[in-house]
């Protein structure tokens, strides 16, 4: 019994050994694969489009990151072609192929949260949903190295009701061309499924209503985010409505845009002394800006894209080196736990 004992004893320390074992290789592993000084840590950004500007603007300042720490982080953007079925699979490329040390992801569809979540979360890599507000919060709450990085979406349409009401209060005669004390407008959404489109439009318009200024929607039309299309779109309505049109908020600068050129065919919004329909979008690209400057775009409200890059490295590399992700960081998470909240300014020109 003695011996059995003493057997039983050195084969539990042997078992308690060879774990501590595995488990120090594996950390040594780890460290060594984030840690090491050969390579740059890699970080994968799949992005929902190349041909979105605001987006653009983020992966400009990225690159700016880079070039200021070079041979520390390598980022590769990947375009997603506004298309969730060729993101996901460049997210299962890039998982089979190894080598991704972060994720940053913009998804196309906010409603393919979960579904993205788990693919990275299988495969314990950090990843950062950013700049579209994710549709399943449960699913990034899940997962201890996981957040999205963005705004409140709200605010946005908040703060563009803002510059249309305070017009109004400040030159009625301006933009009430029927006198009939009522506002007409035309909405131009970005997609109609889409989260952030339906928060920007819902609270634009709330805004408005909000202090006590009666509204009529002439039209709500959805452009995908697309300057061609909704040019297109404001010819004809154009055409339908004509000078009864008193405002147009758009989801995005690309569509305000479009809409300002389909008036510019007709003789409005061409600067001093035209004829004017107040036009407002958000993200205050640099086009959006020129014309503002000019006098041909009421206004714009953004968000500052160097902000959101310096938000995406200085998070993205406390996930990567297992440190609090706020660690080092004047951010803070929301009411959610796991949202940092970047604020909305506007631009109303020089």
């Amino acid at each position: 019994m003695k011996r059995f004992n003493v057997i039983l004893h050195n084969i539990i320390i042997t078992f308690m050994i060879t774990i501590i074992m595995l488990s120090c290789t594996r950390e040594i592993a780890n460290a060594s694969q984030i840690f090491s000084k050969d390579r740059p840590i890699n970080v994968a950004v799949l992005l929902y489009s190349f041909d979105d500007i605001y987006i653009s603007l983020i992966r400009q300042n990225l690159e700016e990151i880079q070039k200021e720490n070079e041979g520390k982080i390598k980022f590769t953007f990947y375009d997603g072609k506004n298309d969730q079925s060729v993101q996901n699979s460049r997210i299962d490329e890039l998982i089979k192929k190894r080598g991704v040390d972060l994720f940053l992801v913009n998804l196309v569809t906010t409603h393919s949260t979960q579904e993205v979540v788990e693919k990275v979360k299988r495969v314990n890599i950090p990843i950062i949903l950013f700049s579209r507000e994710p549709a399943a919060i449960d699913s990034i709450k899940s997962y201890n190295k996981c957040c999205y990085v963005g705004t409140r979406v709200e605010e946005a349409g908040l703060l563009q009701g803002g510059i249309i009401s305070n017009l109004w209060n400040e030159k009625k005669s301006f933009i009430d061309k029927n006198k009939d004390n009522v506002l007409q407008y035309i909405m131009l959404m970005g997609q109609e499924n889409n989260l952030d489109s339906v928060k920007e439009t819902e609270y634009s318009i709330l805004k408005v209503n909000n202090s006590k200024i009666k509204t009529q929607e002439l039209a709500v039309r959805a452009c995908n985010w697309n300057e061609d299309e909704a040019k297109e779109v404001i010819k004809a309505l154009f055409l339908q409505y004509g000078n009864r049109i008193e405002a147009i908020f758009a989801n995005n600068d690309p569509m305000a845009i479009g809409a300002i050129k389909a008036l510019q065919e007709y003789g409005y919004n061409k600067g001093e002394n035209t004829p004017t329909i107040p036009v407002v979008g958000i993200e205050a690209i640099p086009e959006a800006r020129e014309l503002i400057d000019t006098g041909m775009m009421t206004g714009s409200v953004f968000q500052d894209p160097s902000e959101v890059a310096k938000v995406l490295y200085n998070v993205g590399m406390n996930y990567v080196y297992n440190r609090n992700p706020l660690y080092g960081t004047n951010y803070e998470f929301d009411e959610t736990g796991i949202s940092v909240r970047l604020p909305y300014q506007e631009y109303l020109g020089k």
